[in-house]
């Protein structure tokens, strides 16, 4: 058997946050479903955010109504402080993704709190869950490979946040290069340093394209053993708060370089292309991600 990749599709969320378009309710949850069509498991479909700082994201508790447990499963809802939490656990989301800044100057523009703030509210949030239940959680390490105000993030502030998610008991551990400063040793480096403090926590990879190393950095975190990646539809998104933002890497892009390597998704490449470029459509944007353009490309025998 081939093996299997999950791969959590993070369009409806990062796909759409940064983007000049609104799209009202009704669109995004076509674009969930379309997604939903194409065969993911796994999808971050609202943001528990304030809607004056990302207008792109209001109406996360109307979509999460809309899609009950009997019509999506693994509804991921993002997560930046208490208030977040508790917004994410009232809506029912399946997990919690929240978000720890590796930096300084990041975590205070991003969130508006230092990275050691930011762990105490996780803590608070573990300590909270573990009385009164709630969703899953992962906690997603931003700008772990590179700041866009502090400059290169260490590896020991990584290793330390990192170990200390695991140390408070979330289920998953994602690391993300959220400006794409990346490259594919700097990837590896890391996965062996992170794993060494996290245990048996999941370890999952979320990549931005901005500098043209998304998949060269997530086929080095597939060769490290990582079965568990981020990826965009159609490569659309970024950050409202990093300078040129960018995309993550599309996940029709993703899925045809795994497929093609014997890796196996369970996810329709074709549905996810097409869906690409309605998702662009609506953007009244040319998708970025080379396969919308493209197409897929399938060996044919020679005559």
């Amino acid at each position: 058997m081939s093996r299997f990749i999950s791969i959590i599709e993070v369009g409806p969320r990062d796909g759409l946050q940064n983007e000049q378009q609104v799209l009202d309710v009704q669109d995004r949850l076509e674009f969930i479903g379309r997604l939903d069509a194409c065969g993911v498991q796994r999808m971050e479909v609202v943001s528990f955010v304030n809607p004056k700082r990302v207008p792109q994201m209001a109406g996360a508790e109307e979509i999460m109504a809309a899609l009950s447990p009997a019509k999506l499963k693994g509804r991921i809802g993002l997560v930046l402080n208490d208030k977040g939490w508790d917004r994410a656990v009232a809506a029912g989301c399946d997990e919690a993704n929240i978000v720890v800044c590796a930096s300084q100057g990041f975590g205070i523009r991003n969130q508006g709190s230092t990275p050691s703030e930011q762990m105490a509210t996780l803590a608070q949030i573990m300590a909270q869950k573990a009385v009164l239940g709630g969703p899953s959680v992962t906690m997603t390490l931003s700008v772990a490979f590179g700041c866009p105000f502090d400059g290169e993030v260490s590896q020991d502030q990584v290793v330390a946040l990192t170990g200390e998610a695991a140390r408070l008991g979330v289920d998953e551990i994602a690391i993300a290069d959220t400006i794409g400063a990346a490259d594919p040793w700097m990837v590896r480096r890391r996965i062996e340093a992170v794993r060494k403090v996290i245990g048996d926590t999941p370890l999952r990879l979320h990549f931005h394209d901005t500098r043209n190393t998304g998949l060269a950095n997530a086929y080095a975190g597939v060769e490290a053993g990582i079965d568990r990646l981020d990826a965009s539809c159609g490569g659309i998104g970024g950050c409202p708060f990093a300078p040129n933002a960018t995309g993550n890497i599309g996940t029709e892009d993703l899925v045809n370089m795994l497929h093609r390597g014997g890796y196996d998704t369970g996810l329709d490449l074709q549905g996810l292309i097409t869906t690409a470029g309605w998702i662009c459509d609506k953007l009244g944007k040319t998708a970025p991600s080379s396969l919308a353009r493209a197409g897929a490309f399938a060996l044919t025998p020679a005559p």
